[in-house]
């Protein structure tokens, strides 16, 4: 649930409160390894999908009674979205979600391209037989997805975040079987690396609003996996390289149009009290 809050002027904004009875413990797994890489992840996705909007605070105590861990977790999750530009802490009131500016977005995106088209050629040169079959059942997964992404996103009252996931994760898929026939293991970390923070499901948050969109994405991934498929790899990088140059300016331009007014209010210092001095007659 969002409410307000009774900060003063050049702090005030919208606040998460977050549900109670742990509804997002079964995102992370508390035993697990890397539980902090967890949360942050987690936190990140759900930032980028709008459930926790740009200008919100986030509470530690109920993130970690979100999740049903511990309020430490949660405090390093935090640090690490902080690092990556994602949140501001302000001291006694929280964290800031503030994103990434658009020139941010879109200098990470032309890395990302570079790399991601650096993998498509090689994965012309490299591919196997197995590779190309688990890039074409990626493909078509990709394409389920995105008609039912198409479908729903026009449907008034139909909850989107599902959707977006599984959207999300047939994308992610298909990019990933493309990295993974490339066969370089140095180049898959860096890309890996990168995604942590520009997630690849940025492109589905501005694509919500322009679904007649996501159509080219399906014909942009078929002539990807063509190339790689005949063993063209110029055509492959080609291809890739625009492909993700395309999301990066889709990326950029939806967070130029986001009003962060209050993000930039919050996150400015408080101008100073000027005193005045009255003149009283003797």
């Amino acid at each position: 649930m969002i409410g307000s809050t009774n900060l003063p002027g050049y702090l005030r904004c919208t606040v998460v409160h977050l549900s109670p009875m742990h509804p997002r413990s079964n995102f992370v797994d508390p035993g697990g390894p890397a539980l902090v890489d967890q949360l942050a992840r987690d936190i990140q996705t759900r930032i980028h999908l709008g459930e926790l909007p740009l200008g919100s605070w986030l509470r530690q105590e109920s993130l970690a009674h979100d999740y049903g861990v511990s309020r430490t977790p949660v405090r390093e999750a935090l640090r690490k979205l902080q690092a990556s530009g994602t949140v501001v802490l302000v001291r006694h009131r929280g964290a800031l979600v503030q994103g990434q500016s658009a020139r941010e977005i879109r200098e990470a995106y032309v890395v990302r391209a570079e790399l991601e088209g650096l993998a498509a050629r090689l994965a012309a040169e490299n591919a196997g037989p197995d590779d190309l079959a688990r890039l074409l059942d990626a493909e078509n997964l990709f394409r389920v997805a995105a008609q039912e992404f198409i479908d729903l996103a026009a449907s008034a009252g139909t909850d989107q975040v599902p959707l977006v996931r599984t959207w999300d994760e047939a994308n992610n898929r298909f990019h990933d079987a493309v990295i993974g026939a490339a066969g370089n293991d140095r180049l898959h970390s860096t890309i890996v690396e990168l995604h942590r923070s520009i997630p690849r499901n940025l492109t589905s948050t501005a694509l919500g609003e322009e679904p007649t969109l996501v159509e080219e994405n399906v014909q942009q991934h078929k002539r990807i996996r063509e190339a790689i498929e005949r063993g063209d790899p110029p055509a492959a990088r080609r291809w890739m390289i625009d492909h993700v140059r395309r999301a990066g300016e889709l990326v950029a331009g939806w967070f130029e149009h986001q009003d962060l007014s209050d993000v930039d209010a919050a996150t400015s210092p408080e101008p100073p009290r000027i005193e005045r001095s009255v003149t009283r007659p003797s």
